[in-house]
């Protein structure tokens, strides 16, 4: 069953010349998305330290969240119970869903691999998990996100042409199973295209799912061990495969150069777990670049963690106060630093959507160099 078209409309507004890159409008049934957007990720129902209320201060419209780790704790019958996700959470935007095929790469050590799909050796208590195609769907169907996604396999970057191959034409294979498994008309279920950084093999993972019509197409299979350019060289390859009227999102990416240079591509959606890790590990995005707070040079710093920023962390806070919280291992650090770190990225792809419909990424770029090229 495709989704319902009234209910996920996708607009682009603006482009800019000599690039790429588009801002626009996604329409769901939980709120329009303002793109190019970032969505925090709550793995488990929740970006970790923060109320629902934090992530719309600073400016998050959509979340993420995790269908393994969610069908295992508390389980898909259990929050449709209680709700559905959105009531789980108690976040009324638009949320997305993966579909655990991230999971066949990053617990490959817990997966066994088939045709049929793939079981899991639950890391909390041993039991396992059977993740078919229609399983991810149905899992999926009882999270109740507005967009959810196809289960796909996502190989490493080095494997053998081979391996690549088949994995290509195996989650092409899942995307026909997914599509036909869906029964809801108000979720957008999205294709993933994998293939590696081998162009052919993008090509042909393309090649594949397009024709199954979906309503957006997601990029998978980058960020697992690539370096940068070739992750760029890959997307050069592949955003141009994509529907133009239809919305792109790059999973599990990344910096704020990763996202400039996938915007400036024509990606519009992005999801990364970094603002917040990052920050519980006491790094913080700025204006001048990342930091490291527990540095010693900040100990007796009376400034804001940037001068740039407003969020009431910086308003408020000095870096000496912040670097004493990771110290004295005080919970506020972390959770200090995630949301602002949350803030700076949100800020970050709204200056750039500002930039595409004003025709200056050029001087977006000049403006934001230091964020995207230099640590402290």
């Amino acid at each position: 069953m495709n989704c319902s078209a009234r209910a996920f409309e996708f607009e682009i507004l603006a482009t800019s010349s000599g690039t790429a890159a588009r801002c626009g409008t996604w329409k769901t049934p939980h709120g329009t998305v303002q793109t190019p957007a970032f969505m925090p990720v709550g793995t488990c129902g929740t970006v970790k330290g923060h109320w629902p209320e934090d992530l719309r201060e600073t400016g998050a419209q959509m979340v993420l969240a995790n269908t393994y780790h969610l069908a295992l704790r508390p389980g898909s019958d259990v929050v449709e119970a209680l709700g559905g996700l959105h009531e789980f959470m108690q976040w009324d935007g638009p949320i997305l869903t993966d579909s655990g095929g991230f999971q066949v790469f990053s617990l490959a050590q817990l997966a066994n691999l088939t045709e049929e799909g793939v079981s899991f050796k639950s890391h909390i208590d041993g039991a396992w998990l059977e993740l078919t195609p229609e399983r991810a769907i149905g899992i999926q169907e009882q999270l109740g996100a507005d967009c959810i996604m196809c289960l796909d396999e996502c190989p490493s970057h080095d494997v053998p042409i081979e391996t690549l191959r088949h994995a290509v034409e195996r989650t092409t294979r899942w995307a026909t199973r997914c599509r036909d498994a869906q029964t809801r008309d108000d979720q957008a279920l999205f294709g993933i295209v994998q293939g590696g950084t081998n162009p052919a093999e993008r090509q042909r993972s393309a090649d594949g799912l397009l024709p199954l019509d979906f309503p957006g197409y997601a990029i998978g299979g980058l960020s697992v061990g690539e370096s940068p350019d070739a992750m760029y060289d890959t997307l050069d390859v592949t955003v141009p495969l994509l529907p133009v009227d239809r919305p792109r999102y790059l999973m599990g990416v990344g910096t704020p150069r990763d996202l400039f240079e996938a915007v400036v591509r024509g990606v519009d959606l992005f999801d990364c777990v970094m603002p917040t890790r990052n920050g519980r590990s006491a790094s913080a995005f700025t204006s001048e670049g990342e930091i490291r707070i527990r540095n010693s040079r900040f100990k007796t710093d009376r400034g804001p963690l940037d001068a740039n920023c407003r969020c009431r962390v910086c308003s408020g806070f000095s870096r000496g106060y912040i670097r004493h919280l990771f110290q004295a291992k005080e919970m506020l650090g972390p959770i200090m630093l995630s949301y602002h770190n949350l803030m700076f990225y949100q800020n970050f792809l709204r200056s750039l959507g500002e930039a595409i419909r004003m025709d200056r990424l050029d001087e977006f770029h000049s403006v934001h160099l230091a964020a995207l090229t230099t640590s402290v």
